[in-house]
């Protein structure tokens, strides 16, 4: 009985990746409209920014690329590009893509995080710096910020924590998990 207590749950890294991307993009899906309410509404903005409700490309791409930077944290280059490789694949199996142009639009959100959050390597304020420059945000802020473009911190921890929802506990999922590779 209690050698099940410590014995790791077996998963290959092809069902982790499908139950990653399939699973992300569900919550995307239940979810994004109440994302975007939240920030339309928002307080710090002085005005209501004009929203796209009807493609959630944006949002999940920074998602996606943003939870998958978690792993270079966590995992052994071997296992990071097996793994991302499986959920690329299964990026573009779900939106019929050729596995090549989906990787560098992953790569291309990846990067675009790292820059917009330079030199601060807190993978959850890049994803929602990202957020805030990708959605355009900054001239419905206060005249101060929308000079600086530069996002109000207190907005911004607003999108952090709207962003909070989507990270997957990886470090917990590699702890608990026998991945097989």
């Amino acid at each position: 009985m209690f050698a099940t207590l410590f014995v790791k749950k077996r998963i290959t890294h092809k069902i982790l990746a499908k139950q990653f991307v399939h699973r992300t993009l569900i919550a995307l899906d239940e979810t994004f409209e109440d994302f975007l309410d939240a920030i339309y509404n928002d307080s710090e903005l002085k005005s209501h920014p004009d929203l796209n409700y009807k493609d959630p490309k944006v949002l999940m791409f920074i998602i996606i690329a943003g939870n998958i930077r978690f792993f270079e944290r966590i995992l052994s280059s071997h296992e990071e590009n097996t793994i991302c490789n499986s959920i690329i694949l299964e990026m573009s199996e779900v939106f019929e893509m050729d596995f090549n142009i989906m990787k560098e639009e992953l790569e291309s959100y990846s990067s675009f995080i790292s820059r917009v959050n330079h030199p601060s390597k807190n993978i959850l304020y890049g994803m929602s710096k990202a957020v805030f420059f990708k959605f355009k945000l900054g001239k419905y802020q206060d005249e101060y910020f929308a000079q600086l473009n530069t996002p109000n911190p207190i907005f911004l921890k607003k999108i952090d924590v709207l962003i909070e929802n989507f990270i997957w506990d990886w470090k917990t999922i590699f702890e608990k998990s026998k991945i097989s590779y």
